[in-house]
């Protein structure tokens, strides 16, 4: 039942293919990373060389992050995705022909890695351009009032879809990287068609100047101009950074709750339990009132149980505290996603996605190091509740400093610069 007489969110046809792309392009990159973290690791037989392979994903963003903008803006979303599919597809195959090339590689290897740094650097890249454009897609496909359903119906899908990639990664792995590599392969090309068959029901105006480096640069000034673009985007990478506990649950695992590798592989699974049932909910019941003050709240919230998490020693105690903070957390991951595309111009969306993309991917690889180094010199447990209360301090701190974000009440109350809300026919008294 919907309100309004609303069509149901998937019988919008172009809903429907988003979400399937989506899922079949998260489930195929979950998987290969998967196996390719794992196969890393194996070579080597050291566990540096699985940070090596996710700085090199996270590289290319930093250096692209004004060029895959301007692309997103310039060109078709949907086709500009497309061919960045096809390249992943490339890379996927690269990575098919190492395998095939180095064998059986368990227990360590004297087999050459470099190789398998250089694929994963350009896969990166093509990922930095591939990904702000598909954010900036969302917004376009559906009526902003329907807006916040979609964005938690794509939060829930890619949340199933992390935990499909990995589980099946494990199976095939067995059998062989390369198998695995074929599959994702798969899973990649069939992501393309639902995407070209999306349309917008909001058409971008796209950009026709030629480039410069202030049409790059506009995204970035934009975002600092936007009380609440920054203030949403600061406080999520701000949570991820101190919130960073996902990274230490092997450790938290063993040294605080004494568990072995099935009970850690339960509690590993906790966080995408909680995400996922919370944004099944949000699909069907979105926050629609006090949104800016439910944002800081559910920040808190996420740092609250970081601290439950850091000072328990109960398996029970751990578990649920994970998947309330990743509950928390996806609740604050949708409000973001939806006031920032309304507060943004349709022709700005893909260079405000690219720094968006930077900033948050920069949390959560900056934020699993400097849980690391809290872990070693401070401890498990303060690492863990010492980045909860700093999470909390950071909602608090933003709360004080930017009303604007604190005082949004529904979406209707944003939009972005130059976009006038459709004036209502007056009522007869």
């Amino acid at each position: 039942m919907t309100d309004r007489g609303e069509q149901p969110l998937l019988g919008i046809a172009s809903v429907r293919n988003i979400l399937a792309s989506g899922a079949l392009s998260v489930t195929a990159i979950s998987l290969m990373l998967a196996v390719l973290f794992k196969q890393a690791f194996d070579i080597t037989d050291d566990p540096l060389t699985i940070g090596i392979v996710g700085l090199l994903q996270f590289i290319p963003a930093v250096l692209l992050v004004f060029v895959s903008g301007y692309l997103a803006d310039r060109y078709d979303r949907r086709s500009l995705v497309a061919w960045t599919t096809v390249g992943r597809v490339a890379c996927v195959i690269g990575f098919f022909i190492y395998s095939r090339s180095v064998g059986d590689v368990s227990g360590g290897s004297d087999a050459a890695v470099w190789p398998l740094y250089v694929i994963t650097f350009v896969f990166g890249s093509f990922d930095a351009v591939g990904i702000p454009a598909r954010h900036a897609i969302t917004p376009l496909v559906v009526r902003r009032e329907l807006l916040p359903r979609l964005v938690a119906a794509r939060a829930s899908t890619m949340v199933f879809s992390t935990i499909v990639g990995p589980i099946a990664a494990g199976f095939l792995y067995t059998v062989g990287a390369d198998v695995a590599y074929v599959v994702t392969a798969i899973l990649f090309v069939a992501s393309i068609p639902p995407l070209l068959r999306t349309t917008y029901a909001v058409e971008p105006t796209r950009l026709n100047e030629r480039p410069s480096l202030g049409l790059v640069l506009d995204g970035l000034r934009f975002i600092r101009r936007s009380p609440i673009i920054l203030g949403a985007i600061s406080l999520d990478m701000l949570a991820v950074l101190f919130g960073g506990a996902i990274a230490l649950i092997p450790v938290i695992a063993e040294e605080r709750l004494g568990v072995a590798d099935v009970a850690y592989g339960f509690l590993r699974a906790a966080p995408g339990v909680g995400a996922g049932l919370m944004g099944l909910w949000l699909a069907r019941r979105p926050v629609s009132r006090r949104v800016g003050a439910t944002l800081l709240w559910v920040v808190a919230i996420f740092g609250f149980f970081h601290i439950t998490l850091g000072l328990t020693t109960s398996y029970a105690v751990a578990f649920v505290s994970l998947m309330c903070a990743a509950a928390a957390d996806m609740v604050s991951m949708t409000i973001r996603s939806t006031l920032v595309p309304l507060a943004t111009p349709p022709e700005q969306l893909g260079r405000v996605s690219a720094v968006e993309s930077v900033f948050i991917g920069a949390s959560n690889e900056l934020g699993a190091f400097e849980s690391g180094v809290a872990a070693r010199y401070l401890g498990v447990p303060w690492a863990v509740a010492g980045g909860g209360v700093i999470t909390i301090l950071v909602a608090g701190g933003i709360a004080t400093a930017l009303p604007t974000l604190r005082n949004i009440d529904t979406y209707d109350d944003v939009r972005a610069p130059g976009d006038v809300p459709t004036p209502t026919t007056p009522t007869s008294p």
